[in-house]
């Protein structure tokens, strides 16, 4: 089968098309021919070796997949010829991936497959952050940075479907077009952002900061939040790990939280399938309707982590197998 391989951790020219054998499956396994994977911010960082999972080259990245079952433990809810999404850590980018039982998530009748290799990752770290964490409520308002990105489009489409009022940060104005397409209620740009949400909630400021960029931001991003506001913290795509001088956080009673998703997994595996369920349910009625993705062949593999290392990408990427 063919596979994208990270042979060297030298970042995305590292990667090679390569062919191998297909992954063995052991009993209880399900085995899925893969026909679109997704592209993630961790995809870039582990070519150089900076993400917290550290596997040994050469590997495939790639933590979602979707496509189409070929074999299924026989007490499981799963048939051959299912389409489904799956999310492997590591190893999505092949023809051909094994998985748990747990981690395959049956897809809604309507989506298709390009989509639905994109959806799992962002989403469900977004519902995690929004839900679990900040504990979010109908009628309050959402910061989003990163908005043209794929953590920003999941969550302005999440926080609209759970009734709170959306403001995108984008850092140019040529990405303003993907946030508005993604639903946002409100778009300001980057530079100056404090000022201006302030003026758009008259002064009191956003109850949830959605945070995956870091940086020069984060500052401001503390003092954009109104009385027991919530910051989330997802990543750090703008480069630097900033600090909190935590006196801050007694003025507003403000919170900073963690988003670690894959972590909370670790510890509570059957939340994923619960989350599934609420996600699948939100895309069955029509409360989320992803944006299209941007589909790339699985050969183009290594110019996606370029753009996005570039910062050039909008919505999410995906790489088309068949």
């Amino acid at each position: 089968m063919r596979a994208v391989h990270v042979v060297r951790l030298e970042g995305p020219q590292a990667l090679e098309l390569v062919e191998v054998p297909e992954p063995p499956a052991g009993e209880g396994a399900v085995v899925v021919d893969v026909h679109a994977a997704g592209v993630a911010w961790p995809d870039l960082l582990l070519t150089r070796g900076q993400y917290q999972l550290k596997p040994e080259p050469p590997f495939a990245p790639g933590g979602e997949v979707a496509g189409v079952v070929r074999s299924a433990p026989r007490d499981s809810a799963l048939v051959p010829g299912q389409r489904v999404a799956v999310l492997t850590g590591v190893g999505g980018w092949q023809d051909v991936v094994v998985s748990t039982v747990e981690n395959v998530l049956p897809l809604p009748d309507g989506l298709d497959l390009a989509t639905g290799a994109g959806i799992a990752f962002n989403y469900l770290t977004v519902h995690f952050g929004l839900t679990r964490r900040a504990r979010l409520q109908a009628g309050e308002t959402v910061l989003v940075h990163g908005a043209s990105g794929g953590i920003g489009v999941a969550t302005l489409q999440l926080a609209k479907a759970y009734g709170a009022r959306t403001i995108a940060v984008v850092s140019s104005e040529a990405k303003q077009a993907a946030a508005r397409e993604a639903g946002a209620d409100e778009v300001v740009l980057a530079d100056g952002f404090l000022a201006r949400v302030k003026e758009l909630t008259g002064g009191r400021g956003v109850d949830v900061v959605m945070d995956p960029v870091g940086g020069d931001r984060f500052t401001d991003s503390l003092r954009s939040l109104a009385p027991e506001g919530r910051l989330l913290v997802v990543g750090f795509t703008g480069g630097d790990i900033p600090t909190v001088k935590v006196n801050r956080l007694l003025l507003n009673n403000i919170s900073v939280l963690g988003v670690g998703w894959g972590a909370f997994l670790f510890v509570e595996p059957a939340y994923l399938q619960q989350q599934w369920s609420e996600l699948r349910t939100l895309l069955e009625q029509g409360q989320v309707v992803p944006v299209p993705v941007r589909t790339h062949p699985l050969e183009d593999a290594a110019q996606v982590l370029r753009d996005m290392d570039a910062r050039t990408l909008t919505g999410k990427a995906v790489l088309t197998l068949r």
